[in-house]
């Protein structure tokens, strides 16, 4: 069997130059082709230029593709490459993608007329600007995908790939079908046939995966040729400048030389392979916090979640405890939060929003029973038809406290805190998978947890971690917290910390360093003598020590009762504010923003008069910076805004 790899991206575009139309651009520090959509034959050859002493397709191979498709950019189909035969508008192989899917086509001629076979592999997001190596092993009736060096996905047909499929009179396109529709509009770097042999052992030796290479075109190469002379180049480079609003983006080795500018704030930064370098900017600092917006709520408020809907704006759902009249949705116009929609809750304790695909959802945490004494927390769905959220799914819970969505490997999670049923603290949350077929999310493990109010998922690297904040087991708040990662389809329990009533976990970055805030209480312990407040105890951040491979404490903070942290940042500058609720006698107690100092630690920098103080949430606009906090006491919230010079 020859092993010699078939380059079908370097027969496209040879050495000597580069088609009309194709454009090399350098991103995240790797080099790729753009194909033009606009003459797609020019981007094809007869496949006689890589079958040279034999016109079938190999039975066993590997078609290995490194690829970076733009975000959003699939909304249908598009085609990384296709084989068909002249005046045939039927593809013999071909590989092309969709949202959250990958097609592999091969055509059966063992049939008069033959027929189309499709392999797809579900839940493979590739549109995301990142670069990604793809490995498709095909024998038989066996294909296997592997990303990234992750675990393959496996697909067994009835239909095996065809023994002997042949390629006479066939031409391979790169990027398309033969024909505009479908083109390929992201950048390819790697397109290459192996056959006769898995590629994965081959490729998944490398330090970066998705940029892990078999053979390249010379023009993509990291070292380009040099000219013999003072020719003119004879590939047009281009770099790529990613422009980003708002929120700071990810700088990190795949993003070295990017610029980032930052056009709220007028600046352009660089980043060099870890952290964003000042290039050129106005230097913002925060001065001080002034009262912006007084929001007369439904009732007390539990919870505040900040989201935007894409082409509609910034919202803000309020989970109030009284119902009726239930929580209210409020919409950003005109510089204030205005009432948009009211839904029927339950002691609402909070709100998550997330989506999946194109759908928009918003689940809220039922604390008690409807007028009917069924316990439900419920999913909501954006309608754009009626432009408000209708109910979607709904989920049996016990004094539910807290969701949290995330995605890991493709698929959609949502988790639940359930923080008693009756008396019961020591009760099992419940962690759901999104159903693609049924459109549903269903019970995917349950984790034992005693009084639980908050759940936490974060990831670094390429670890998915979920922290929940224990906070009663019936007889003491001195319980431990865990830290639970995903390995082998599900989460296993990494850490154990000692907390007192956390009541709220908050994950941060600053530069390269992981931290990881609780929020403790109270102290309470009926075994032991009473504390002589025990609302005034310690909240603690810790850090993650690579080398130990977990979390160490880094500071202590005085708090009273906190339930909450949010991590925000002005210009170059970290800050965290802290909810206090209650110091032992009155509810009237200041919450604290800190400021990070480095070497100090956080710095206590402004305090904020808060009745019950609940949530933070810190939100952005075109017009400035912002704090919104909710009260577990009044019916009122308020927008603080940050005023910087």
């Amino acid at each position: 069997t020859d092993l010699r790899p078939l380059d079908i991206l370097s027969e496209a575009v040879p050495a000597g130059g580069l088609a009309r139309g194709v454009r090399v651009f350098q991103v995240q520090g790797v080099r790729g082709f753009q194909l033009p959509a606009s003459r797609p034959r020019a981007l094809g050859f007869p496949a006689s230029r890589l079958f040279i002493h034999c016109d079938r397709f190999p039975e066993e191979f590997s078609i290995i593709v490194t690829l970076r498709a733009l975000r959003g950019a699939a909304k249908r189909n598009e085609y990384i490459f296709t084989l068909m035969v002249e005046e045939s508008p039927s593809v013999l192989v071909g590989l092309r993608y969709a949202p959250d899917k990958l097609h592999f086509l091969f055509w059966s001629q063992e049939r008069a007329g033959g027929w189309q076979t499709r392999v797809t592999f579900p839940n493979v997001s590739l549109s995301d600007n990142q670069w990604h190596t793809l490995i498709l092993a095909v024998s038989g009736q066996s294909f296997s995908l592997t990303v990234d060096c992750s675990v393959p996905k496996d697909v067994v047909l009835e239909t095996p790939f065809p023994a002997s499929l042949s390629v006479r009179r066939a031409s391979f396109y790169l990027g398309n079908r033969r024909r505009r529709k479908g083109a390929f509009t992201g950048l390819l770097r790697q397109l290459v046939l192996l056959p006769g042999a898995d590629a994965t052992p081959r490729i998944c030796h490398a330090v970066n995966f998705k940029v892990a290479t078999l053979s390249v075109p010379s023009a993509l190469q990291d070292v380009p040729a040099k000219p013999v002379s003072n020719e003119v180049l004879k590939y047009p480079y281009e770099a790529d400048m990613q422009v980003t609003l708002g929120a700071r983006p990810r700088c990190s080795k795949q993003e070295k030389a990017q610029f980032w500018f930052n056009a709220s704030r007028r600046g352009l930064y660089l980043c060099n392979g870890s952290t964003w370098l000042s290039m050129l900017e106005v230097q913002h600092r925060l001065d001080y916090v002034e009262e912006y917006q007084n929001l007369v709520t439904n009732s007390e408020t539990m919870g505040i979640e900040v989201f935007t809907i894409p082409k509609l704006g910034l919202f803000a759902a309020m989970a109030n405890r009284i119902s009726p009249p239930g929580s209210a949705i409020y919409r950003w116009t005109d510089g204030k939060f205005v009432p948009y929609q009211n839904i029927p809750t339950y002691q609402a304790q909070s709100w998550k929003y997330f989506t999946i695909g194109k759908k928009i959802f918003l689940a809220v945490a039922n604390f008690e029973q409807n007028e009917r004494g069924q316990e439900f927390s419920v999913i909501y769905k954006w309608s754009h038809r009626k432009a408000k959220f209708i109910t979607y799914q709904r989920i049996t819970t016990h004094s539910a406290r807290d969701w949290e969505a995330f995605v890991i490997e493709g698929e959609a999670f949502l988790a639940v805190v359930n923080h008693r049923e009756g008396n019961n603290h020591n009760i099992d949350s419940v962690i759901y998978r999104w159903n693609p077929r049924t459109g549903l999310f269903e019970t995917n493990q349950t984790i034992p947890t005693s009084g639980a109010y908050d759940w936490e998922f974060f990831t670094i690297g390429p670890y998915s971690f979920l922290a929940v904040a224990n906070t009663f087991n019936g007889t003491s708040t001195k319980i431990y917290s865990h830290i639970y990662i995903w390995l082998s389809g599900s989460f296993q329990l990494f850490q154990s910390i000692l907390t007192f009533g956390a009541a709220d976990w908050e994950v941060f970055h600053i530069g390269d360093r992981v931290f990881l805030a609780v929020a403790n209480s109270h102290s309470y312990d009926s075994g032991m003598p009473a504390p002589s407040n025990f609302y005034a105890i310690n909240s603690s951040i810790y850090e993650l020590n690579i080398t130990a491979q977990m979390f160490v404490k880094f500071q202590d903070l005085l708090t009273y009762s906190a339930l909450d942290w949010e991590f925000f940042s002005v210009g170059d500058n970290s800050f965290l504010v802290v909810a206090n609720s209650f110091d032992g006698f009155t509810f009237s107690v200041d919450s604290i923003i800190y400021r990070w100092q480095g070497y100090e630690g956080f710095v206590a920098a402004h305090h904020l008069p808060t009745v019950g103080c609940r949530d933070w949430e810190a939100f952005h606009t075109a017009e400035g910076s912002y704090l919104f906090y909710s009260s577990a006491k009044e019916p009122l919230s308020k927008v603080l805004k940050l005023k910087t010079t």
